[in-house]
């Protein structure tokens, strides 16, 4: 395993459109390294998810976890997920605006409209069918990952630009009003 460099906004693979992979690329020995490549940089950078081409490999797929995060302190746990091809529906009308961060945008924040509940079909990484649902905060951060394979970053998505900050002014202006806010959405949505 390795810790891989991290594109940051700018760099055009992170605008690329990434590949589907088939079963027998996803089982060989080269794809599963990289896969454990993306887990480990995602957790030594405090990431709660990190898509392929975050690490400039334009496929798809991408690694879902919280744990503690301490980045995220407010985001509810969710277990190592591995996600190849994935496809996000959403599953019902309402939304949330999301105060969302990325490791390829360094030091910025800014509120974004993301789906309260989402349905995700993807293979896991042996191939194996996964069909989920997820919904709240956590729902957010599938759709902020699935966005990257689709040559999206958060803020293509902003809505309000004036809503963007630095994380420290993230932590003295807006992360105890967005706090309350999340703490609400957990308790409706359980995630």
């Amino acid at each position: 395993m390795a810790i891989r460099k991290i594109a940051t906004v700018g760099h055009p693979v992170l605008r690329e459109v990434t590949r589907a992979l088939t079963k027998e690329e996803l089982r060989s020995d080269a794809v599963q390294r990289f896969i454990d490549d993306l887990v480990e940089t995602m957790r030594d950078a405090a990431g709660a998810g990190l898509a392929a081409n975050q690490i400039y490999e334009p496929v798809r797929i991408t690694a879902i976890e919280v744990a503690e995060n301490p980045r995220y302190p407010y985001k509810p746990n969710y277990p190592l997920t591995i996600l190849v091809n994935p496809v996000v529906t959403p599953t019902t009308d309402e939304t949330f605006l999301n105060y969302e961060g990325c490791l390829s945008v360094p030091n910025l924040r800014g509120e974004v409209r993301r789906f309260t509940a989402v349905r995700v079909r993807a293979w896991d990484r042996e191939g194996n069918d996964l069909d989920l649902e997820v919904k709240g905060l956590t729902a957010g951060t599938f759709q902020h990952e699935v966005d990257h394979l689709d040559g999206k970053v958060f803020l293509d998505r902003v809505e309000d630009t004036r809503s963007l900050t630095t994380w420290a002014d993230f932590e003295r202006f807006h992360k105890a009003a967005f706090v309350e806010r999340a703490k609400a959405l957990v308790a409706k949505h359980g995630s």
